[in-house]
């Protein structure tokens, strides 16, 4: 049997096969090509589980960090790290190295290239002064060295006078100054400023 002209059958079945399988491949890599380009990239490029940080900066200790897990995320737009298991850190002044402030909350996401911090989830600080502030979530831009939050805040003073900032705060990211929005209370200190918002 003869399928094309002076063309034994042997040859062309080995044609047909060879172009098939030319074909099954290069139908693969389109269809693994495609696959790759829906693929999200948004999962984590590294997980630390306890994790214990520190950071010092010319041998002084300023920073520690406390988390179940960490989670890091490289391989997007914007990359993030993430603490979805609570958080606790301890951070020093040089002018009171024995007295750490302290922060602890639900859970906080890093921008580390935008510099810009997020805590939320029962977010309770203390600073090195003994203020005591408790609110729902809290922002940190280091580039502006702000924080704010429009959570309603609670604050325990040292001397035990309290205030509540109804529509939340903002302040110098060392507290040495802050805003609260519409707020009430027994205070009296000389750091605080009032406003009518």
């Amino acid at each position: 049997m003869i399928l094309f002209k002076n063309i034994p059958l042997k040859k062309n079945i080995a044609y047909l096969f060879s172009c098939a399988i030319f074909f099954m491949f290069t139908a693969c890599e389109e269809d693994l090509t495609k696959a790759g380009k829906n693929q999200s990239k948004n999962f984590p490029s590294q997980i630390i589980n306890n994790a214990n940080i520190i950071q010092r900066d010319s041998g002084f200790v300023t920073l520690r960090a406390k988390a179940r897990i960490i989670e890091k995320y490289e391989l997007i737009d914007s990359p993030y790290i993430v603490a979805r298991k609570g958080i606790n850190i301890e951070f020093f002044d040089k002018k009171k190295p024995k007295i750490p402030g302290k922060l602890s909350a639900k859970y906080a996401r890093i921008f580390e290239y935008k510099k810009f911090y997020e805590a939320k989830g029962d977010v309770r600080i203390t600073t090195n002064e003994g203020q005591r502030f408790a609110m729902q979530s809290i922002y940190w831009d280091q580039k502006k060295k702000r924080i704010y939050t429009r959570d309603t805040v609670y604050v325990t003073m040292e001397d035990g006078s309290t205030l509540i900032g109804a529509n939340g705060m903002t302040a110098k990211d060392d507290f040495s100054e802050y805003t609260f929005y519409k707020n009430t209370g027994d205070f009296s200190t000389a750091k605080i400023s009032q406003s009518k918002q």
